[in-house]
C-alpha cells in the first residue's frame, strides 16, 4: 500500500496525516491487506519531503505533519488519570482521551495543543483573555481537527453533587431538590445552546475552516453514573459526613435523566451548525451505552466500592483503574502532592474557589467552612479522619476527581470516537 492510500483514509477521519491516526480496527484490517502502516515500512515508496523543503537544519524527521487540538472541561482535561511529574493548574491527566488519541499518532510528527482545563465552561472559553482556550489555540501551527468536551460546568454539575451526593458544605449544601431545579432551568434556557454554539463556530473561525477541507471539530457528551434500577443501593450513601444522603433509585434517576438531556442539547447545537454546511463539519460522539455495566450501583455492589475497577467513575479519593505514574489516587503520590504551605482558610477560601470553577478546590473549601462551623463533625467512613487530619486540605484533585471517568472510561471513550470516525468513511474514497 503506497503512503498516499493511507493517507486518503486518515484525512477523511478529520485531518489525520498517517495510518497511525485510524483507529486500532482500521489498523489491522489495512495491515492485512498490505503489511505496511508503519513510517518505517515500504521507504521507497514514500514520498518523504526533502531536507531542503523543510524549514530549519536537521528537522526533516522532526517537524510536524499532523496537528490536533483538544479544548473543554474536566472531562476532557482527564482529571485524576495521572500526571509526570507536579499537577498543573489545569489538572490535565495522562489517561485522558485526547492523550490517548495523541499516544497514537507518531510522537515526532504530531502537534498536540492540549487546552483542556478542569473548571472550565462556556463562558470563559469564549471570554477572552488568560481563561480562554480559544485565545490561547495557535492556528499557526498544524491543526487537522479538534477534540471539545464542555458543558457539565455551565449546567451546575457540581452543585447538583454537592447538594444531593456528598454534602462537602454539611447541612449547608442547600437542598437537592433546588439543585436539581437550578440545573433544569438552565437546561430550559437558551444561553447555554448559543454559547456551545459560539464556540463550536469560533473554533472553526480560528483554524480557518474554509482553508482546511478535511478539518472537523469532534464534540463529546457525557455518561449517566448510575445503574438507576438496583433497589439495593437506596440504602448507600457516597456522603463525605456521617449519615449521608441515601442512593435512592428516584435521585439516581434525576441525576441520569439530567445527563441525557445535556447530551440531546450538545446533539442538538451540533446539528444546527452542521445545516449551515454542505458537508458536516462537527461530529457528536454519544458515549454513554459504553458504560452500561460501569456505573455506580450496578447490581451486586456495595457502594462505595473502592477495589472495583469495573467502575468507570472515581469516587472521591478513589484510585484509577490503570496503572499510570501517579494515578493511583492516593495522598502520597507526586500527581496529588503540592506544597502543603497554607492551610485553607475558611473564611476566605470559597471566592477564588467559585472563580476557579475547580471542584476539588470547591469541595475541600465546603469542608474546611463545615469543620469551622461544627468541630463535632465526623467523617463517612472509617479512616478518613486521619486522613483528613493529615492531608483534605492540601489534594483538591483527592475530591475534585469523583464522578469524572476513570482511565478505563476514557479508553472507551476514545473508542468510541473512533468509531464515529471510522463510520464516516466512505467506501469509495478507499483505494489500494
Amino acid at each position: 500500500m503506497r503512503l498516499e492510500h493511507v493517507q486518503i483514509i486518515a484525512s477523511t477521519c478529520f485531518g489525520l496525516a498517517v495510518g497511525w491516526g485510524l483507529p486500532r480496527p482500521w489498523r489491522t484490517r489495512l495491515s492485512e491487506k498490505q503489511h505496511v502502516l508503519s513510517l518505517q515500512d515500504d521507504h521507497e515508496e514514500q514520498q518523504w519531503p526533502s531536507p531542503a523543503s523543510m524549514i530549519g537544519d536537521g528537522e526533516a524527521l522532526h517537524r510536524p505533519r499532523i496537528g490536533f487540538v483538544a479544548l473543554g472541561d474536566s472531562y476532557s482535561a482527564g482529571i485524576g488519570t495521572g500526571v509526570e511529574g507536579k499537577e498543573d493548574a489545569c489538572r490535565r491527566g495522562l489517561g485522558a482521551y485526547p492523550q490517548l488519541i495523541a499516544s497514537d499518532l507518531p510522537t515526532n510528527s504530531t502537534s498536540f495543543q492540549f487546552l483542556s482545563c478542569t473548571g472550565s465552561t462556556t463562558e470563559e472559553i469564549l471570554a477572552g483573555g488568560a481563561a480562554s482556550q480559544l485565545d490561547a489555540l495557535n492556528a499557526s501551527r498544524p491543526v487537522d481537527f479538534a477534540l471539545l468536551t464542555v458543558g457539565g460546568n455551565d449546567l451546575g454539575f457540581f452543585e447538583v453533587m454537592n447538594a444531593c451526593i456528598f454534602r462537602f458544605y454539611n447541612f449547608y449544601s442547600g437542598t437537592c431538590e433546588t439543585a436539581l431545579a437550578r440545573a433544569q432551568e438552565r437546561l430550559d434556557g437558551h444561553e447555554f445552546d448559543q454559547r456551545l454554539y459560539l464556540v463550536i463556530t469560533e473554533l472553526l473561525d480560528k483554524v480557518r475552516w474554509e482553508r482546511k477541507p478535511g478539518f472537523r471539530v469532534t464534540v463529546t457528551g457525557y455518561a449517566q453514573f448510575f445503574n438507576d434500577r438496583t433497589a439495593a443501593c437506596d440504602d448507600m450513601s457516597l456522603g463525605i459526613w456521617w449519615r449521608g444522603p441515601k442512593l435512592e433509585r428516584a435521585l439516581r434517576r434525576r441525576m441520569n435523566a439530567m445527563v441525557r438531556a445535556v447530551n440531546r442539547k450538545i446533539a442538538a447545537a451540533v446539528a444546527r451548525i452542521n445545516r449551515q454546511f454542505t458537508r458536516d463539519r462537527v461530529l457528536f460522539v454519544d458515549y454513554d451505552a459504553a458504560f452500561e455495566g460501569h456505573r455506580f450501583c450496578e447490581r451486586g455492589v456495595v457502594e462505595p466500592d473502592y477495589a472495583r475497577n469495573e467502575t468507570w467513575f472515581f469516587l472521591v479519593g478513589g484510585p484509577d483503574n490503570v496503572d499510570r505514574p501517579g494515578g493511583n489516587g492516593t495522598t502520597t503520590t507526586t500527581a496529588e502532592s503540592p506544597s502543603l504551605s497554607g492551610v485553607i482558610d475558611p473564611a476566605t477560601c470559597l471566592p477564588p474557589a467559585q472563580l476557579s470553577g475547580d471542584w476539588g478546590e470547591l469541595a475541600r473549601c465546603y469542608m474546611a467552612m463545615s469543620k469551622a462551623e461544627d468541630p463535632t463533625l465526623r467523617p463517612a467512613r472509617d479512616g478518613d479522619e486521619i486522613m483528613m487530619q493529615n492531608s483534605m486540605w492540601h489534594v483538591p484533585t483527592y475530591y475534585g476527581k469523583t464522578f469524572h471517568p476513570r482511565s478505563l472510561g476514557h479508553e472507551a471513550i476514545r473508542d468510541r470516537i473512533y468509531e464515529v470516525w471510522s463510520s464516516a468513511v466512505a467506501p469509495s474514497d478507499i483505494k489500494f
